[in-house]
Formats: structure tokens, sequence, C-alpha cells
């Protein structure tokens, strides 16, 4: 019963992050899964699972509160879910650690960008929306899927930040499209999973309680996509995307736990002045805004 109510926690958590920032259920919810011992096949299997009621939940949520471009989950919904169903048919087969050090370093430099671009060079009323292209868009949604079900997570990880540094939309509405999206990608995954384990390696009651957990965070994450300012968005989404790969690239390197740990301390640090940073121009701006004569 312990370990239900911790798992039901641990789908909330996950939920809650991914829901506002577009990423980290599955790697979330995945890595905690392997703590208790569980197979890596067996722990993605039983988060996919989970993930087909939780992203339905909230990719309603997203719609309901207007943070879904829905020409975007269309072109990403096909390509993903193949990919994804590769991903999962295959996972006892492919190396997915020997290129996961390269897409980390990959995403760690798209981190780095988005931050960069938020906090000293796009303002909201700079986004213009542009279209994304079935040329970009399929082979994001089979690389995307595919990582996502052999990783047990980096649907979120790798199309947020990509749709995010081509400057097409605002980031609450990349957030809510690549969160509603993901209900087709973890649906294909699942399905691939039960076609290689069948229903006697996965638990149920693991599955039932991480969805309970992310069924409640759902439209909780969506609200505040909603209400977070883009700027204030756009840094947490880019420190999220560091520190989620930092260590997986450090690993592979072989980098000692002190120089990782410094390495840690160090971004964390740098992120938190870079959120104070935002949010004090913000209530400057706001302040500006309401000594206007026009506000008058």
């Amino acid at each position: 019963m312990k370990r239900l109510i911790v798992l039901a926690f641990i789908g909330l958590v996950a939920q809650l992050v991914d829901g506002a920032l577009g990423m980290a259920y599955g790697v979330t919810s995945t890595s905690l899964l392997l703590l208790f011992g569980i197979a890596p096949a067996v722990a993605s299997a039983s988060v996919h699972m989970a993930e087909v009621v939780t992203t339905a939940a909230s990719g309603i949520a997203h719609i309901r509160f207007g943070n879904v471009d829905k020409q975007v989950v269309i072109k990403l919904i096909v390509p993903g879910s193949i990919g994804a169903f590769l991903g999962a048919c295959f996972l006892s087969n492919i190396p997915a650690t020997f290129i996961k050090p390269f897409v980390s370093g990959f995403l760690l430099l798209l981190g780095v960008f988005i931050i960069y671009r938020f906090l000293f060079q796009t303002h909201p009323a700079q986004f213009a929306e542009k279209k994304l292209t079935k040329k970009k868009s399929v082979p994001l949604g089979l690389i995307a899927g595919f990582l996502d079900a052999t990783g047990g997570g980096g649907w979120g990880p790798i199309a947020t930040p990509v749709l995010l540094t081509g400057n097409r939309m605002e980031p609450r509405k990349v957030i809510g499209s690549v969160d509603t999206s993901e209900f087709a990608i973890a649906l294909s995954s699942t399905l691939g999973f039960l076609l290689t384990l069948g229903w006697s390696n996965i638990s149920l009651q693991w599955v039932l309680a991480l969805m309970i957990g992310g069924i409640i965070a759902a439209p909780i994450a969506a609200w505040l996509v909603k209400k977070l300012p883009t700027t204030l968005l756009g840094i947490l989404v880019g420190g999220v995307i560091i520190l989620t790969n930092i260590g997986t690239l450090f690993d592979t390197l072989k980098v000692p736990t002190i120089v990782l740990n410094v390495t840690y301390g160090t971004f964390v640090f740098l992120w938190i002045a870079a959120v104070f940073f935002v949010i004090r121009k913000l209530k400057k701006t706001e302040w500006k805004a309401k000594a206007s004569p026009n506000n008058r």
C-alpha cells in the first residue's frame, strides 16, 4: 500500500512538471521505477500505459486553456506514433544508451540557447506564428517518438526545445501542443510493449497509481502554463532541459562525482539568478505600464 501511495505521488509530481514545462513525466517516472528494481522495459511499459490516460487528461486541460496549436499536434502524431511503436518493439535489441549521450549533448546546447534567447533576445510581442512543415515535423516526430519509447521518456525533452528554438510559437502553445500530441505516442508505445512483453510483465496496480497522480496534476499544470509569463516560462523550460541532460552526459564521459556536483551547484545558482532577473524585469515592465499616461 505504501508503495502505491509513493507511486501516485511520483505520478502527480511528474505530471505537474511535465504539464507545466512540456517534459519530464517519462524521464522522472521511469527513473524512480528503476530505483525500485524494475526492469527497464517493464518500467517504460508501465509509464507509457499510465501516460495514455494522463496525457489525455493533460491534453484536454491544455485545449480548454487555449494552450494548443492543433495543426502542430496533427503534424506530429503520425510520425511520432510510428517512431514510438518501433522503439517499443525493439527496446530489448537496440542499444539506446549508445545514442543517448549524443542526444543529451544536443539538448544541452538547445537548453543553453533557449535560456539565452528568452533572457536577452525574445520579447513576448516578437513571436511570429510560422507553420511547422512536414520536412521538419516528420524527422522530429520519428526521432522523439523512438527515443521516448526506448529511453522511457524523450518526447517532451526533444520536441519541446526543438519547437521553442524554431521561434514558431509562444512557449505555452509549444508545451500544450507537445503534451496533447503525447497521447498518441503513449498509446503507440503501449501497443508495442504489449505485443513484445505481454500483460503478465506489467503491474496494473503500479500503472493505476501513476495514472491517479497524473490525472490530479494535469489541470493544475495546464492552468500554470496559461498564467505564467512567456519569458519566465522559457527560462524554466531551458533550465529543466539542461538539468536533465547534464547527468547523462557527464556519466558517459566518466566525470568525477565532485565535478558533477560542482557543475550542478553552479548551474542551479545561475538558473535561480536568471529566474529572479526575469521576474524583476517583468515587475519593472508592469510598473512602467501602470505608470504610463495612457493608463491613467
